[in-house]
């Protein structure tokens, strides 16, 4: 990893650090921990027996929690991190944590519609993947960089994430209203290979342990249908300068 993004990754431990020991003085969980379940969308999109495949992407905090999430949920095949957002020549890391490119950092799903559907996929998202009440920021994470967004790749998905939002507004399920952006007509790019499996790799990494873990036993405890315990791996990649 290179030196400048060790010291701004660094800095973000020593924050979620700080923000563990207060949780603990206090005595109350912290946004990873709370997950709750939240009712499933009332619009979603049609089953298609012939399609099995189907392409997600989402934006909520650090990329490293949220691939490690869908990692874990039976029916995903793929899940990559990356920026979404700007362009391509802005698509590194170092120049997104400027906070001046337009991307979000991102996951790219690849899910099987016979086995879960894009309203499911939100479902989890929504429930334990990140809080919808953060916008630009998660956690020790704050910046645009880290907004809460959904990506959609077609008009269709762009009407179930706008109708679902609307939804869980109006009934009030979280104590704030969601400020999740819908942003379609955005391109995808892939993160740093060291960026890829974080979570998977380094379980013991402090951020880790404080901020996305959690996410991973709220998954297992909430979605007992969907959770799976091995998770599906990022193949190969080319090296990316």
């Amino acid at each position: 990893m290179p030196l400048a993004s060790r010291l701004v990754r660094t800095i973000s431990i020593f924050a979620a650090l700080l923000l563990g020991a207060v949780i603990a003085l206090r005595g109350f969980p912290s946004a990873a921990e709370s997950g709750r379940l939240i009712p499933p969308p009332m619009l979603d999109e049609p089953a298609n027996p012939q399609t099995t495949a189907e392409v997600a992407v989402l934006a909520g905090g650090c990329f490293w929690g949220i691939q490690g999430v869908f990692q874990h949920v039976e029916g995903v095949t793929s899940v990559i991190s990356g920026y979404t957002g700007g362009t391509a020549n802005t698509a590194h890391y170092e120049m997104v944590g400027t906070n001046t490119t337009g991307h979000a950092e991102s996951v790219r799903v690849v899910f099987d519609p016979r086995l879960i559907s894009y309203g499911q996929v939100l479902q989890i998202y929504f429930s334990v993947a990140h809080d919808p009440t953060q916008l630009n920021g998660q956690g020790p994470d704050v910046g645009s960089q880290y907004r809460s967004a959904i990506f959609p790749t077609n008009p269709e998905q762009a009407r179930v994430a706008d109708a679902y939002i609307a939804q869980l507004n109006q009934v009030h399920v979280f104590d704030t209203p969601i400020v999740t952006k819908v942003e379609l007509g955005r391109d995808f790019y892939p993160a740093e290979d060291y960026h890829q499996d974080f979570l998977i790799r380094n379980p013991r990494y402090p951020y880790i342990v404080i901020n996305d873990l959690p996410k991973i036993e709220n998954l297992r405890r909430l979605f007992a249908d969907y959770y799976r315990a091995t998770p599906v791996l990022v193949a190969a990649t080319a090296p990316r300068n």
